[in-house]
């Protein structure tokens, strides 16, 4: 049969069957590999053509090919999409949980006959013996294993299902091929896939992971609502385009997709808790064009074939720099520039980490590796890209970038690197290549853990060698090395860093190379890495502080009772100059307008005309309606002095939520009288002793206050109500 194939046209064969004229990339190889009846393994980026891999060799050869595929609710695109090619409808089915008894009696009636070169199927229908059974009587060209990475336990989005799909191909035939496709797998997870299918000296294809039309660009998210204005604001220099907006919450979804709708933007919401019929409707009117942006957690997208979506925004970060390269490889398959904006804070990260704790020990570790590399990733101040197609295996020259990324655009100042990185080496070396980043970090730096105590190794001889730096440096450096081929992580036990060949050479002879140190989003403003939506003017930024000191003064008044950072940080990046313009500002009212924007108003213009700034388009976020909703609700009841706690239930908000609710109204120029709640809970001198604090406090921070006052005699939500009472008092 092999020989015969070969002697196929495979062009011929692609023009009569999909009625294309030339193969993309490397598939009339692969397709060549799987018609000669190889096991085949194919890593190809999404938009690459994976499935034309499996559908054309399944049209040709004799019998029906399995493709086993992890979604029920995408075989009926799968297969209208391959009946769309053909005369007859029963080239193609799929056999699932979702057909009735009539209906897959038809199913296997066809694959009998001979009828149905590709069966869809998931893994849970292998499992059923009958179905076993029943496949063991047909012929079965060859078995094709779809988004492959689900076996791997290092795979973003491992099913423990796909570990038994060797066993169940085995109970049917031991000699059928297999192919096995993904877009996404890093060194580790081929293994993985390689090895638990049981492949037989598989042929790996592996595509470039690079798409240069795309453009990656990471922002520091700030405060949500911070985070949110700048979606809008993103979104808004792509109006009238397709983008996707992805969240890690159902609620951010739809939060997201109203805000974007009050300002202008054809938004929905898309998340698994919605009914599938309006599931199914969103989806529809976005590929129609009906929707311009869907805002949805990650089962949005997987199979979507929309070529002209200009942006992906993550609000969220990803779990994995797999799920963030699936999700923004939906952007651009049409090969027009595209744009990659995500937002990034390390509260985040910690909410990643808090979903982990309750996994088992080894899901715990796997997914730790993974939000390590998603931080790594954002912190890095060199080429994205380049990154980027490092932790797929790929290597990449960074001049290849051409400034489409933000880090290539905007690039940091370089530093010597050589000292530094031939340290870490030899500490890499003398631990005998056995452990990870942060305990090589903490080596270097000297840190008290206890690993370290136990095993000795704060008696090494590198031990605190470089503790003049912080873990972000040393991270830095870790993370260049490895870039630069001096270091590798080891892939059966991922995350131990090894030396190359090229760092045993570094060692003997040390050469001058050039770094730039990674991103610090807590010491960063919010916006403060260079963005196409407007970064913080830091020089703007000191001027107008200088200022608020020198007004705070002549009012007697602390300095956050003027204006609040956010406030300033917000005029540093829109230049306000008008009272109007002023009142557009965050935590600006109308009222604190009129009493200071004078002053800091000359003050920036004067700045602007130096520098010969242009200023922003006059744009303002506009708030969504059910915001201006509780904001009536709590004024409303606290005017009746209802206890705040019941106001809190009655909106299902935690204590805390409602306390940053009530701030938020009296940062914004309106004030409330909770003395009524006060004085239920704290004492006079309790009362006076803050008030007195904030009076002179340079900082309205509650950790400083705490810090002065004392835990002792003071909870953390006492301060932060008596803060309530001093802003609402002091500043409005």
């Amino acid at each position: 049969m092999a020989a015969i194939l070969e002697k196929l046209n495979l062009k011929k064969e692609l023009q009569n069957h999909f009625g294309f004229d030339s193969f993309k990339g490397r598939q009339e190889e692969i397709i060549q590999s799987v018609l000669d009846g190889k096991d085949t393994l194919v890593i190809m980026p999404t938009g690459g053509g994976k499935s034309l891999c499996y559908q054309l060799p399944a049209m040709i050869l004799e019998g029906t090919a399995i493709i086993i595929s992890p979604l029920i609710a995408l075989m009926k695109n799968q297969v209208d999409l391959v009946r769309s090619y053909c005369e007859n409808d029963e080239v193609a089915h799929f056999m699932n949980s979702s057909l009735n008894k009539t209906q897959t009696k038809k199913v296997k009636a066809d694959l009998v006959a001979g009828a149905t070169k590709l069966l869809y199927v998931a893994p849970e229908t292998l499992t059923k013996q009958e179905n076993i059974d029943f496949f063991k009587e047909l012929k079965i060209s060859f078995v094709a294993v779809d988004e492959a990475h689900c076996i791997s336990e290092w795979g973003h989005d491992f099913r423990p299902e796909y570990r038994r799909i060797r066993v169940m191909i085995e109970e049917i035939d031991n000699s059928i091929p297999i192919i096995a496709l993904t877009a996404t797998a890093t060194p580790k997870v081929r293994l993985d896939i390689s090895k638990n299918l049981q492949m037989e000296e598989p042929i790996i294809y592996v595509d470039s992971f690079n798409r240069d039309n795309l453009f990656y660009e990471i922002d520091a998210k700030g405060t949500r609502e911070e985070g949110l204005t700048k979606v809008v604001k993103f979104a808004k220099q792509y109006e009238g385009k397709a983008g996707i907006v992805y969240c890690l919450n159902r609620k951010s979804t739809e939060e997201i997709a109203e805000m974007l709708r009050v300002n202008g933007i054809n938004a929905a919401a898309y998340h698994a808790g919605m009914d599938s019929a309006v599931r199914t409707k969103t989806q529809d009117d976005f590929i129609m064009e009906e929707v311009d942006v869907i805002c949805a957690t990650i089962a949005f997208g997987m199979g979507i074939d929309k070529p002209d979506v200009r942006y992906v925004v993550h609000f969220d970060i990803p779990k994995s720099l797999e799920n963030y390269y699936q999700e923004t490889g939906r952007a651009g398959r049409d090969g027009l520039p595209s744009h990659l904006y995500a937002l990034f804070s390390y509260k985040d990260i910690e909410k990643l980490e808090k979903l982990m704790r309750d996994k088992p020990v080894a899901e715990r570790e796997i997914g730790s590796q993974h939000v390590m590399e998603v931080v790594g990733y954002a912190e890095t101040a060199e080429c994205r890209r380049k990154f980027l197609l490092h932790y797929f295996g790929e290597n990449y020259d960074a001049k290849g970038c051409e400034k489409n990324c933000d880090n290539c655009k905007n690039p940091k100042e370089k530093i010597e690197g050589k000292d530094d990185i031939l340290l870490t080496l030899k500490a890499i070396d003398s631990l005998d290549e056995n452990f990870k980043i942060n305990y090589i970090v903490n080596v270097l730096t000297g840190a008290k853990a206890q690993e370290i105590l136990t095993f000795k190794h704060d008696k090494n001889q590198y031990y605190g060698k470089g503790s003049e730096h912080d873990k972000t440096y040393w991270n830095s450096i870790i993370r260049q090395a490895m870039l630069n081929n001096f270091i590798y992580k080891e892939i059966e036990n991922y995350g131990i860093l090894k030396l190359t060949d090229a760092g045993r050479a570094f060692m003997k002879k040390p050469k001058s190379i050039k770094l730039s140190i990674n991103h610090e989003f807590n010491t960063e403003s919010s916006g403060a890495i260079a963005s196409q939506t407007g970064a913080v003017d830091n020089v703007l930024l000191k001027v107008l502080k200088d200022l608020r000191k020198k007004v705070a003064k002549k009012h007697s008044v602390p300095p956050f009772v003027v204006f609040q950072d956010p406030s300033l940080e917000d005029m540093a990046t829109q230049y306000p100059i008008t009272v109007a313009e002023f009142e557009k500002i965050t935590g600006v009212s109308k009222g604190k307008a009129m009493r200071y924007a004078s002053e800091f108003s000359d003050a920036i213009k004067k700045y602007v005309d130096e520098n010969n700034i242009d200023r922003p388009d006059d744009f303002v976020v506009k708030s969504i309606v059910k915001k201006s909703v509780l904001k009536v609700y709590i004024i409303t009841n606290i005017d009746k002095k209802i206890p705040i706690n019941t106001l809190a239930d009655n909106k299902n908000l935690s204590l805390a939520e409602m306390y940053h609710e009530i701030e938020t109204i009296v940062s914004s120029g309106t004030k409330v009288n909770i003395d009524y709640y006060i004085d239920e809970l704290l004492e006079d001198w309790q009362k006076e002793e803050i008030y007195d604090y904030f009076r002179e406090a340079e900082t309205d921070s509650l950790e400083d206050a705490l810090a002065e006052l004392g835990s002792d005699d003071f909870e953390l939500e006492d301060i932060q109500l008596m803060r309530i009472k001093f802003m609402s008092e002091m500043a409005n």
